[in-house]
């Protein structure tokens, strides 16, 4: 991949979660967990302090329909 993934790409970011931790049920993750949690990510390269609650729950929503197929 050539550029890092920002917080504006939650469909992909929901992906790579849900690869990541295929035992969790998106929607019993706390948000500070999932800052936490995408901030982990290889992948992502933003910067944390630029996420809030509207992205959080747009990554989640994105996590939770990729799990529910």
């Amino acid at each position: 991949m050539n550029t890092k993934l920002t917080w504006q790409d939650s469909e992909d970011i929901g992906i790579m979660l849900s690869e990541k931790y295929p035992e969790l049920d998106p929607l019993s993750v706390r948000f500070t967990d999932l800052h936490r949690m995408v901030c982990e990510l290889d992948e992502f390269g933003d910067d944390p302090a630029a996420s809030n609650e509207a992205k959080l729950e747009a990554i989640q929503m994105a996590w939770y329909e990729e799990v529910r197929g």
